[in-house]
């Protein structure tokens, strides 16, 4: 399976430099990614997350809280919907026919609306839990103004018992291929899971929101930065299976540093690692061609390889802003 790495819909919290560690002060607002997959698979599309959608963009108010909306401030720009940027790439977004969900905050979930005829595959914890919206937190984060498909979703249990690298998994997701794995990492939610991808031989693992910041990983001298540290404190349903989580990954970094590339939902300058341009640019195909790519059960074999597309081979990431 090929992987590209889309940033769908970046934000840009309060507190500048406190947030994302780059940014020239602590008054102006800072840069979030909203690092989502678009997987190549056989005979589909598949998307891992979705950030923000064509219905965020556009009303915003009638479907995010006021105030996520003022901590955050999201960068709408149409142009950084995942649906937008799959057809940048050129493939049809009628062949996205999976969503994999890290979770189901409003930052992540967005852009269900936009691939209607997708099914959503998520944990059944984290779909039962978003569904009561129990506290004030759960109303602002958990938004059912996004889910109009929440008749396509699917859910599992939240650990198999199946063995992942030291984790537990969930195999076998519905119609998927077998090395696309769900990796229980609750904390941040109570349902929350990484997403695991095989390509290429190697493994790529987006651990969602299991922790927000590249440093967090380090394995002698862990830390974040005071204001990311803060919002994953408000944001956190159980804080010891959190941090647990985080030492877990902390591990598997150092002990598989060969087989898998772990990264979160919303560091820049991972994101721009793995994707090789800035977080502020959509992906799009590196040369013009004629013909839109379709997944391969219905490409025509006679046209020969697909085109080459922005993406796929990691290239060094530019500077951070």
């Amino acid at each position: 399976m090929r992987i590209h790495h889309l940033n769908c819909i970046s934000t840009c919290p309060l507190g500048g430099r406190l947030m994302d560690g780059f940014s020239r002060s602590i008054v102006e607002r800072g840069h979030l990614a909203s690092h989502c997959l678009l997987v190549e698979a056989d005979d589909r599309l598949i998307l891992v997350d979705t950030g923000m959608g064509l219905r965020d963009v556009h009303e915003p108010r009638s479907r995010l809280s006021g105030f996520f909306l003022g901590l955050v401030s999201p960068d709408f720009r149409e142009e950084m919907t995942a649906i937008r940027q799959v057809e940048r790439l050129g493939f049809e977004p009628h062949d996205v026919r999976d969503i994999v969900l890290t979770h189901l905050d409003f930052d992540h979930a967005g852009g269900l609306d936009d691939f209607p005829w997708a099914r959503v595959h998520m944990t059944t914890q984290e779909r039962q839990y978003a569904e009561l919206q129990k506290t004030w937190l759960d109303r602002q984060r958990f938004r059912p103004q996004q889910w109009s498909t929440h008749g396509n979703w699917l859910t599992y249990a939240g650990s198999s018992g199946e063995p992942w690298m030291g984790f537990d998994c969930v195999r076998d997701l519905e119609g998927l291929p077998p090395d696309l794995l769900l990796v229980p990492l609750a904390g941040h939610t109570f349902g929350h899971v990484g997403v695991a991808v095989r390509s290429d031989g190697r493994w790529k693992l987006n651990a969602g929101d299991a922790y927000f910041f590249h440093a967090e990983m380090d394995p002698v001298r862990p830390h974040c930065t005071p204001g990311l540290r803060f919002y994953q404190w408000m944001m956190e349903k159980d804080r010891r299976a959190r941090l647990a989580n985080q030492g877990r990954l902390r591990d598997l970094r150092r002990q598989h540093i060969a087989d898998v590339d772990v990264f979160c939902s919303h560091d820049v300058q991972e994101f721009e690692r793995l994707a090789g341009r800035s977080a502020r640019i959509p992906a799009e195909r590196m040369r013009a061609s004629p013909a839109r790519p379709r997944p391969r059960d219905v490409v025509d074999r006679r046209a020969g390889p697909w085109p080459p597309l922005q993406g796929g081979p990691e290239r060094p990431a530019p500077r951070p802003h």
